[in-house]
């Protein structure tokens, strides 16, 4: 395709040029616009033909290449070398513990810090050292459009502040705890990033014994948290709202010595699938 070379802040001034083919959209990038060309008028340059990437599914967390699945091929690897040229790629085979570390491998280039932009949020991370699970990007959008401002949130399990940075920009006050020392440095480092510092105090340590006061919503973005939710029933002001993460085949129902303490059944929304036959749920609660 021939093209000719604009500075991209030009382009509303070449919108009605004779020599601009139409039928085409400009490709910009680094600041330059490479507007397509009619026939019988003098071009800059002449482009290849973009390409469609149809190899292994990967995401990326700033220049990082993640994959998670079975481990990757070499050809595999040179496909995702060759379209994104990432600093670093790294194979995720699991989570394990409590305080979800990743169990990585750096398969190619090498793992640092890095900056990942989503939805307007910034979150600082290493992915080799905690987790950070691409799939829950609509779930930190549905967050930031049912918190409202002035509610007293508890973020149980809040890693590097997936949930509780949402939360503080849609104007909530948060309670931000978490286990992993690691983590929790780059919890710190979010809440500053974002501007956070008057909303979100943030705690080291078991959220169990974190948990202070009543909130109006509780956020247990933790598999087993089932397993805790009697502890945020405890913290619950009368009609409040948990948010309680699992992960299994089946939708995920209230424990039955608990349902006296909760309004109804709860509502079950699924999330995305996180192994064969597995899905991740979110079952959310009014407290009674």
């Amino acid at each position: 395709m021939r093209v000719r070379e604009i500075p991209s802040r030009d382009l509303p001034g070449i919108a009605d040029a004779e020599w601009r083919m139409r039928e085409r959209s400009p490709y910009v990038s680094k600041g330059i616009a490479y507007v397509p060309v009619k026939d019988g008028y003098p071009a800059d340059r002449e482009l290849s033909p973009r390409t469609t990437y149809k190899g292994r599914g990967f995401y990326m967390l700033g220049t990082i290449a993640v994959l998670h699945g079975r481990e990757p091929t070499g050809s595999e690897i040179r496909e995702i070398e060759t379209w994104k040229r990432p600093t670093g790629i790294i194979w995720i085979r699991s989570y394990s513990g409590r305080e979800r570390i990743p169990d990585a491998r750096i398969i190619s280039g090498t793992s640092h810090e890095v900056c990942h932009h989503e939805l307007g949020m910034a979150f600082w991370l290493d992915p080799a050292r905690v987790m950070f699970s691409q799939g829950n990007r609509e779930e930190k959008r549905w967050m930031m459009q049912r918190v409202t401002p002035g509610e007293r949130v508890a973020d149980m399990f809040a890693g590097i502040g997936y949930f509780s940075i949402p939360s503080g920009i849609a104007g909530a006050t948060v309670h931000a705890m978490e286990i992993n020392p690691v983590a929790f440095r780059y919890l710190l480092r979010n809440i500053r990033e974002n501007r956070l510092d008057d909303r979100i105090s943030a705690g080291l340590g078991d959220c169990r014994d974190l948990l202070s006061g009543a909130y109006d919503r509780i956020i247990m973005g933790h598999f087993d948290s089932l397993l805790m939710l009697d502890a945020a029933l405890d913290h619950m002001r009368e009609g409040g709202m948990i948010h309680v993460h699992t992960a299994g085949r089946n939708p995920p129902v209230i424990p039955e010595q608990y349902r006296d303490r909760c309004r109804d059944g709860g509502t079950v929304r699924r999330i995305k699938k996180v192994a064969p036959h597995t899905w991740h749920y979110v079952l959310d609660v009014r407290a009674g």
